[in-house]
């Protein structure tokens, strides 16, 4: 039943679905599957696996909560056929969990208590004889003995009784549910007396927005505030009608159990209360909680998924290359710390430069780095964009310029999470002879040569590109970061004979230990020189080298081979191809014009069908190819390094460094990413700012507003529309002594070779959504 359920969801036959689970059980990764094994699966793509896995863990969890009910109301002997019908029928948890409930074992409620006290037939009198009493009726059942002192009570308990019976039909929970999804308004208020602690959240101090259209970073934000202290956050029923809140779902309830009460009798009137009690104790409660819930539950999904795509974007990000590297972490009173790195990454010198404030060796600085880059050759220089980014840009770009001939290229890269890094027991393994602060400068140079190499190293939550990821469910969140990882390490695979500890755990296969196993192997017998040398490493196992061979690379091996994606189990069917062309291994690999002549269909084999072979040619085609882009970089404006120097309609070039649901923010060198809102991306309508931007892409953007106070800017990708005149009002302050300029993008001080009177323009809330003032100042933490 599973498998027929997924392959209809999937466009997919059972058969296919069949096979990729059968793959998935015995242990094989999703990387695995999607590469070698497409004959077995038809042609399953990644995407189509990683959909597949996720739908085949909730519905097992289904099943097994299913048959939990079923056996839990059979021991209680209230199973019916019916009943069981139901509940086998149901596809969803919501509703089976909605089956159960009046199953379910609880504590005792004043319900179980009336009914305890012989109350029941009472309450089946009221509801079922529109004639009867309520007074006359209860008079029978005054029972002192049983705590029933008086009518009064005898008929609060039948109210109870009724409510709970009410509360608990599964028909009238599905019919309100799908009233409030489609009707109800999300709203929250500022706590009494927290105005100004919540100063953050004014833009939801009185806010009311349709449940069904909240946005997942609203929605976050409003529960974080919730969170706090600072709103209370409800679920209006009706907001059209102030005046009788509950009334429509009263009718609802009163309409699905048929309930026949339209007079004014005194047991109509008191069946109707009935009703309004059993949604006003009950089911709203029950709704809100349970509707809160699922809008969390949706807006902590999309934030997990704006977070996958993010870090999905940066790891796949253009390498710089095995090229030599000076990193350059900037600081102020502590220097500038310097690491060269070569070509593959190894530290060859270190040293702490002082030329800002309040030492000010700018000379001797300029003199430091020149004959750092003329003594190791370095080719790129990388800066980390925290306090003090802007001078460091400052002194690299003089240096060059007083020395053209050493032809460098710099680059401003984000240094979020290296501090993290250089504090880890995986830096304190890698490099243990360095100070910790200069490990940040080693990262800040490794993550521009290889980013997917460097930043698996460091906790994702760490590097700052998600959405409110602080708020979400954690395990989730890092069930699907640890899958990004995993797709993006073995898509561009991994040389076995460089790769770090870190990098290795995410190869198909591999693990922590697994990795740290084939690192001391490596250390201690020397360069792997082929892929089969694996089998020799401990506790690495037949599985585990089918899972992972395929995705590691011996550059310069015994075997050319050993540096493509062709997977070991396939030499035989190379062998084959190049028998087919007369020349040797060397003389096939990268010969697309030999390649293309070959009609893949004759080495088809038993073992290997069309869709390997074709891989399999396309490989050599392209050995050990790279899916990730060609490096590029930005070039910032050499006069704007504050958001002093910002000036409405400027037109700057910058770099893409977080993607929200509600747009995207850009690095445009001012310490402060400046937010473009999805409206302001494209001309055209875009449900989702990715169709346009992704992290790390390279933009022109033009300033339409910003708030120095609140660190704020917006901008547009739309350069061909003017730009908002500034407000009127604008505040022209005198420089004070605490108004230097944002360094970093958490808010920390920066000092400033000069800078004008700060400019403050008023973000303009309407145009850059509710999502502004709240979102962009928490969007990344």
């Amino acid at each position: 039943m599973i498998i027929e359920k997924i392959a209809a969801e999937l466009g997919a036959t059972s058969g296919q679905i069949k096979a990729a689970v059968t793959l998935l059980d015995d242990g094989a990764t999703v990387p695995f599957i999607a590469r070698y094994r497409k004959e077995i699966t038809q042609g399953l793509d990644d995407i189509q696996l990683r959909k597949l896995e996720q739908r085949l863990g909730y519905l097992r969890e289904l099943e097994a909560r299913r048959a939990v009910i079923l056996r839990s109301i059979s021991e209680q002997g209230k199973l019916s056929d019916a009943l069981a019908g139901k509940i086998n029928s149901v596809e969803n948890k919501t509703e089976l969990e909605d089956l159960y409930l009046p199953f379910k074992p609880r504590r005792r409620t004043k319900g179980q208590i009336a009914i305890e006290a012989g109350l029941a037939p009472l309450a089946n009198i009221l509801l079922t004889n529109k004639d009867a009493d309520p007074q006359a009726c209860a008079t029978n059942y005054v029972d002192n003995s049983k705590g029933i002192e008086d009518i009064k009570a005898a008929l609060d308990g039948a109210k109870f009784i009724l409510m709970e019976e009410f509360a608990e039909n599964a028909s009238v929970l599905m019919k309100v549910r799908q009233y409030l999804l489609q009707h109800a308004h999300f709203t929250s208020k500022v706590v009494p007396g927290k105005e100004k602690q919540g100063e953050k959240f004014r833009d939801y101090f009185n806010f009311s927005e349709k449940l069904s259209l909240v946005p997942s970073h609203r929605a976050l934000a409003i529960f974080r505030g919730r969170n706090e202290g600072m709103l209370q956050v409800t679920l209006d029923s009706e907001p059209a009608n102030p005046e009788n809140k509950g009334e429509a779902c009263e009718r609802i309830i009163l309409h699905t159990l048929n309930l026949d009460c339209h007079t004014q009798s005194a047991r109509d009137e008191w069946l109707k209360l009935a009703v309004v009690w059993t949604w006003r104790v009950k089911i709203s409660q029950y709704m809100e909680t349970e509707l809160f819930a699922q809008l969390r539950e949706k807006s902590e999904s999309e934030a997990i998924d704006v977070f996958a795509k993010n870090l999905q974007d940066l790891l796949m990000a253009a390498p710089a290359g095995p090229k030599v590297t000076l990193g350059l972490d900037p600081g102020l009173r502590t220097g500038v710390k310097t690491a060269v790195l070569d070509a593959t990454g190894k530290v060859l010198s270190s040293a702490t430069i002082f030329p800002h404030q309040p030492q000010n060796q700018w000379d001797k600085s300029l003199r430091t780095l020149a004959n750092i880059c003329k003594q190791h050759k370095v080719e790129l220089v990388s800066i980390g964009n925290g306090t003090g980014s802007r001078e460091t840009d400052k002194l690299v770009g003089e240096m060059m310029k007083a020395n053209p001939d050493l032809a460098l290229q710099k680059l401003v890269v984000s240094e979020a999470g290296a501090s993290v890094y250089s504090a880890s027991e995986l830096a304190s393994n890698e490099l243990p002879d360095l100070n910790v602060s200069i490990r940040g400068a080693v990262s800040i140079a490794r993550r521009l040569q290889d980013p997917l190499a460097e930043l698996v190293k460091i906790e994702p939550k760490a590097i700052g590109v998600g959405q409110y990821q602080h708020d979400v469910n954690q395990s989730k969140l890092a069930t699907s970061l640890d899958t990004v990882i995993e797709d993006c390490v073995n898509a561009v695979g991994v040389d076995l004979n460089t790769a770090s500890p870190a990098l290795l755990a995410h190869v198909s296969g591999l693990n922590k230990t697994l990795a740290n196993n084939i690192v001391y192997f490596r250390d201690t017998n020397g360069a792997f020189t082929d892929r089969s040398s694996l089998k020799k490493v401990a506790r690495l196992g037949p599985k585990a080298y089918e899972q992972a061979a395929g995705f590691l690379r011996v550059m310069n091996g015994k075997n050319p081979l050993d540096k493509s994606a062709v997977h070991p189990e396939a030499y035989e069917i190379v062998t084959t191809i190049i028998a087919k062309t007369g020349g040797a291994v060397n003389d096939v690999l990268g010969n697309k014009t030999l390649l293309q002549h070959l009609d893949p269909k004759e080495f088809v084999t038993p073992a290997f069908g069309l869709p390997t072979i074709t891989d399999i040619i396309s490989e050599l085609e392209k050995p050990g190819r790279d899916p990730r882009p060609e490096f590029k970089t930005a070039k910032f404006n050499e006069s704007v390094s504050t958001m002093n120097d910002l000036e409405i309609g400027m037109v700057l070039e910058g770099v893409v460094s977080n993607v929200a649901n509600f747009g995207a923010f850009v690095d445009i060198g001012v310490h402060q990413d400046g937010l473009v809102h999805i409206s302001a991306i494209t001309s055209k309508f875009i449900k989702d700012p990715r169709e346009v931007v992704k992290t790390g892409d390279i933009v022109k953007v033009k300033v339409t507003e910003f708030d120095i106070s609140r660190k704020r800017i917006s901008l547009t990708m739309r350069l061909d529309e003017p730009a908002h005149t500034a407000s009127s009002s604008k505040n022209e302050r005198p420089q004070a002594k605490h108004d230097k300029p944002s360094a970093k993008k958490s808010g920390a001080p920066s000092s400033s070779r000069g800078h004008a009177s700060q400019k403050s323009v008023p973000v303009n809330n309407a145009m850059m959504g509710n999502a502004f003032a709240d979102a962009f100042a928490k969007a990344k933490k």
